[in-house]
């Protein structure tokens, strides 16, 4: 597996800096952030502890639906199908679709590396 690498900019920050790289005025680095918060408080939300052992859960029994990851979490199902949703606009984790409409997750990555400047 790989490494996620995140970081946290404002809406406008991320907005400038996407224009700035469309306008080719702006290089994106190899070592730059691939996902963006717009805060630290929004990263810890997606990534609490109740949802990293759900990634965990995911990785390590590889259920073949919502149904059987709802069955090994006791969570509800409705509650998963949202928070995997949030996750996988984030790119931690990919819902792929199978028979009959089937929703399988997979874990997309094995780390999360959070490139949080303080000034």
């Amino acid at each position: 597996m790989t490494t996620l690498k995140v970081g946290i900019a404002t809406y406008e920050e991320m907005k400038a800096r996407t224009l700035a790289v469309a306008r080719g005025e702006k290089r994106s680095a190899a070592d730059e952030p691939k996902v963006w918060f717009t805060s630290a408080e929004s990263f810890a939300k997606v990534l609490s502890a109740r949802n990293r052992d759900l990634l965990r859960v995911i990785a390590e029994q590889a259920p073949g639906s919502l149904d059987e990851l709802a069955r090994i979490t006791g969570r509800a199902k409705s509650n998963l199908s949202r928070t995997l949703k949030t996750m996988a606009g984030y790119g931690l984790v990919r819902l792929e679709r199978g028979e009959r409409g089937r929703i399988t997750p997979r874990v997309e990555h094995d780390r999360v590396e959070l490139d949080l400047p303080l000034t």
